[in-house]
């Protein structure tokens, strides 16, 4: 019995150590609701969307341009054995080019950014928010809040809704989209290294026609400076890139459509047939097996074609979508119909359909770019579908017809370029698999970490309840602990008050969190909650980044953190002083606000927009402009004021005396029964990016003098 009994009560002290935890640790809602959201989508006259579409033809469309010095040559490496495999090919360079970057890309993919952001990794993103597929389930409700996170809610029995709870379902789905989307990313970077060898040669071709004599140096030099050139752009960032090239390669495109108008005029206009789809039937009718080869060529017309949407960051739709189909887009017909003009009177001058000669290592090279961008439109088209259905809740047999019609080209080409494997096809490939297998250890390795932080978090109940001092010595200073949790203690942080008998009189859980949006607006950035009394000076701040943001730029993270310290209490004292009616008012409108509430020299408090702030003995009053109108004034008490300031003081003496930054120096290591597999992950690759990656006291700039590191080893 008296057992019973004893297991009876540890049962009572459990759930009321439970109930006491979820009250402490709810999700920091009101904090978030008193932000006022600033942040405002750019908008753009039409004068600027013009000099923007001016600007982006410097920075876009650099692989589409140069596309038209050896399409043709690769697509008849050998020779062309009847002028109608001109026409036909012709016709397919034309439905490609009207097809993939101009419909699909341009009015479709085009739409589909997230806040201005294109790229694999933005429809992931916008994925993200509207179900709830990330591996690492870090979000609440407080971060759709957010100004940057759009999203929208659907009918339960809506397509859209089914189409989400199927994808909800199971751990596997979610795993196959991320490996997807990280497919998508490494074909990327594997085509876009080989960008600059591929403009490189092109310069080189060009040289050479006619000056076959030409010496090694100055072959080199020309190839140096273009290098230059295109590695600026990391330098001086696209802006001032664009504006340098973008007359360069304006007066490119009108120089490649005047040639194609001239060798129309001069030789044939009957390929202007070419439109005509019924000669891509033609085509493959007479060629067979090797007009399906072929298309391995003619893929390479639409190289390029991903950068419309990678580099939408830089420039807006509007821009880009004029920029294509004012400039681009005819002028790369016209080019191809010039060459096919030429090359139905010279048919075995194809070598030569721009330059009359290309060197022998041109055609491996580019089949291995557009295995890369026939691949990553794959990963875009199916990214687009889901993005059509959940985001924008299209009916699916538009849906049904753009995937299909998508499929059927991309595949088309997919289908051919696999042919081309063997003749360089292969080099991107590589190159994307080793990107994929750093991508896919390192976001394994930060699961399994994340995981363990969640699973060993401490109870901030039991913290609590070893009152004021926490049962150590409270020592002069703040102290910030850093973790990844957005609620309850991280194991760290009983790592190190086991270890030291001592703990600053204030501390400040910061978590950095990563948030599927491209920014999160400075304003913001951080919510701030208190933790316990106010005699245990411990809050929790939650520092929220988006994948755009960076680091590197928040010199004075430390500084915002504190200001936004001080504004909470601020704030938090006056909500305590107002009355119910007052408080009921003060939500609607001061708490809209209290993201601009600024401090003076003096301590009192200020708004921006109208705020003067009138002080006296016994009173703070703030004065608004639209509390004038309503000759509405808000006070507090004199005690509450009292309290306030000696709290302000308290945390302002603490911070002079010093803050330290307390960061968890966690190694990461597979257990003893682990497979081969996720050893090598886990001890080798994710332990060397660990070591080589920059850690947070470098990306907050933390001073190494008030850095502390807690080493600690986990095992998953």
């Amino acid at each position: 019995m008296a057992s019973i009994m004893q297991n009876d009560e540890d049962t009572d002290n459990r759930g009321q150590v439970w109930i006491l935890d979820q009250k402490l640790d709810q999700p920091m809602e009101e904090e978030a609701k008193r932000l006022r959201n600033m942040y405002k989508e750019k908008k753009f006259s039409a004068l600027m969307i013009l000099q923007l579409a001016f600007q982006s033809l410097g920075v876009v469309y650099g692989d589409l341009g140069t596309s038209p010095l050896y399409v043709f040559y690769n697509t008849f490496p050998d020779k062309i054995e009847d002028p109608e495999d001109i026409i036909g090919a012709l016709s397919l360079i034309i439905y490609s080019l009207s097809l993939v970057p101009l419909l699909k890309y341009v009015f479709i993919v085009c739409r589909a950014n997230d806040n201005g952001q294109g790229g694999t990794f933005a429809l992931y993103s916008l994925l993200c928010r509207h179900a709830n597929i990330m591996i690492i389930p870090n979000q609440d409700q407080t971060d759709e809040e957010l100004t940057t996170y759009s999203r929208s809610i659907f009918p339960e029995k809506s397509f859209a809704a089914r189409t989400k709870r199927w994808l909800e379902e199971n751990a596997f789905k979610k795993t196959a989209l991320l490996v997807l989307v990280l497919i998508g990313s490494c074909m990327v970077i594997g085509d876009g290294i080989l960008t600059p060898a591929i403009s490189v040669l092109s310069a080189v071709g060009g040289i050479n026609v006619g000056h076959s004599m030409i010496s090694n140096d100055v072959v080199v030099l020309v190839a140096v400076a273009i290098l230059v050139g295109l590695f600026s752009m990391q330098h001086y960032g696209t802006d001032r890139v664009g504006w340098l090239f973008a007359p360069v390669v304006l007066i490119w495109f009108f120089l490649i459509g005047g040639i194609g108008i001239f060798n129309i005029w001069r030789y044939d206009s009957s390929v202007l047939k070419a439109f005509s789809p019924v000669y891509i039937y033609r085509y493959f009718k007479r060629g067979g097996k090797d007009s399906w080869t072929s298309l391995g060529g003619i893929m390479l017309s639409i190289t390029g074609t991903e950068a419309l949407f990678a580099d939408l960051s830089h420039f807006p739709v509007a821009s880009i979508q004029i920029a294509f189909t004012v400039i681009v887009f005819p002028c790369l017909l016209l080019a191809y119909s010039g060459q096919a003009a030429y090359l139905l009177k010279n048919p075995k001058c194809v070598g030569g359909a721009f330059y009359h000669s290309i060197p022998d290592c041109f055609s491996n090279i580019y089949f291995t770019t557009g295995t890369a961008v026939v691949i990553v439109m794959l990963v875009t088209t199916l990214l687009i579908t889901l993005i059509m259905i959940l985001v924008w809740r299209c009916h699916w047999t538009i849906v049904l017809i753009f995937t299909g019609l998508s499929l059927v080209v991309e595949c088309t080409y997919f289908s051919a370029v696999l042919l081309k494997v063997n003749q360089g096809g292969w080099v991107p490939l590589v190159i994307a698999a080793a990107f994929f297998i750093i991508m896919y250890a390192w976001h394994y390795g930060t699961a399994k970490r994340y995981e363990f932080e969640v699973h060993s978090k401490v109870s901030m109940a039991w913290i609590l309840g070893l009152g004021p001092s926490l049962g150590l010595v409270r020592v002069p200073g703040i102290g910030l602990v850093y973790t990844e949790l957005a609620s309850g203690v991280p194991n760290i942080f009983s790592h190190f008050i086991t270890n030291l008998p001592a703990i600053h009189s204030v501390l400040v859980f910061v978590c950095v969190k990563y948030l599927p949006v491209h920014m999160v607006p400075e304003e913001e950035r951080f919510l701030v909650k208190r933790i316990g009394p106010k005699n245990f000076h411990m809050f929790r701040c939650v520092a929220r980044y988006g994948y755009q943001d960076l680091h590197k730029k928040d010199h004075q993270f430390e500084k915002k953190l504190f200001d936004n310290l001080l504004l909470f209490v601020r704030f938090e004292s006056l909500m305590e002083g107002s009355s119910d009616s007052e408080l009921s008012s003060l939500d609607g409108e001061e708490i809209d606000q209290s993201g601009n509430i600024l401090f003076n020299n003096n301590g009192n408090t200020c708004h921006p927009n109208a705020g003067n702030t009138v002080s006296s003995e016994d009173s703070i009053v703030i004065v608004n402009s639209s509390l004038l109108a309503n000759n509405t004034i808000r006070s507090y008490s004199q005690a509450s004021c009292q309290i306030e300031t000696d709290e302000l003081e308290f945390l302002t003496a603490c911070r002079d005396v010093g803050v330290v930054h307390i960061l968890g120096n966690t190694v990461v290591k597979a257990t003893r029964d682990s497979g081969l597999y996720k050893r090598i992950a886990v001890d080798y690759i994710y332990a060397f990016l660990r070591k080589v990656c920059r850690e947070n006291s470098v990306i907050f700039n933390v001073p190494q003098e008030s850095l502390l590191n807690v080493g600690q080893i986990i095992y998953v």
